[in-house]
């Protein structure tokens, strides 16, 4: 292959990730650009290319947000929520990846097994007999009922359990030698190698449950602990429907998750390459 060729292929494949590019984030600049214009704007010049190159920008739609619902309750419920999922879950499916993947017990091939096949069944399946059931132990209308059927989650168990596999025995088998039982084997060995896998899923369970809207509608009545998916879905049927407040209500919400992807998008790619199957 000439040199002129391979650059032509370069220089196309360039043009077409930017493309890509620009078609992903195309949205999100809109959404970002549109909660800085005055409210009539952002729909009348949708069409064209002030869309994304605004002749003047104003903070009064966000300033508009806390003033007609309470953002901050909103935002505390989200952050609390996530927050036990993220903590709780991190510490409990890495336990049972650790002792799919390392421990050698009755059972084990067949509860992987279940794992793998609870993974393909959505939520929404089995959300109403869930309610159901929470409904009838009165459990109601707080932020645990929110995160704690959450906690366990298969994708996370897998992850971890993928990574686990990966990880030299010799280490475990050198601290079991030293006198380590299993839980000193896995908080003093196996958790500092495990990092990049923590990060990753921390990531993805954020991510999940962050956005998350059915469960919050069925399980809450109160505006107090009712999290940010419900709280855009109250200020969007409030009149007056103001388009520059709405696009400033969705910049706030879907900031920390930009913000914790930037922040840890190292770890994130590097526990994605990390817990591919091993085989």
């Amino acid at each position: 292959m000439s040199r002129t060729s391979a650059l032509l292929r370069v220089v196309l494949a360039y043009t077409l990730l930017l493309a890509c590019t620009l078609v992903f984030i195309a949205p999100v600049l809109f959404m970002i650009i549109g909660s800085l214009k005055p409210d009539a704007l952002v729909l009348a010049e949708a069409g064209s290319l002030r869309a994304f190159l605004p002749d003047t920008f104003s903070l009064d739609n966000y300033r508009a947000v806390f003033e007609r619902v309470p953002f901050g309750a909103y935002l505390l419920s989200s952050l609390i929520v996530n927050g036990l999922i993220v903590g709780l879950g991190l510490l409990v499916n890495a336990f049972a990846g650790y002792a799919l993947a390392r421990l050698r017990w009755w059972g084990r091939g067949a509860m992987l097994g279940l794992v793998l096949a609870v993974l393909v069944i959505p939520f929404e399946a089995i959300a109403i007999p869930l309610f159901y059931q929470l409904s009838w132990l009165g459990w109601r209308d707080d932020w645990l009922v929110q995160a704690i059927p959450f906690v366990a989650n298969p994708l996370a168990i897998f992850l971890f359990y993928s990574f686990f596999l990966g990880l030299p025995r010799e280490l475990e088998e050198a601290a079991r030698v030293d006198g380590a039982g299993v839980l000193s084997t896995f908080f003093l060995i196996v958790l500092p190698n495990a990092k990049a896998a923590f990060a990753s899923v921390a990531i993805v369970l954020f991510l999940f449950h962050w956005g998350m809207y059915l469960w919050p509608l069925l399980m809450t009545t109160s505006e107090g602990v009712r999290p940010l998916p419900l709280g855009i879905a109250n200020f969007y049927t409030l009149p007056p429907l103001q388009w520059g407040d709405i696009m400033a209500f969705g910049v706030l919400m879907v900031l920390p998750v930009l913000i914790l992807f930037v922040v840890f998008q190292r770890w994130f790619v590097r526990g994605v390459a990390s817990t591919g199957v091993k085989g």
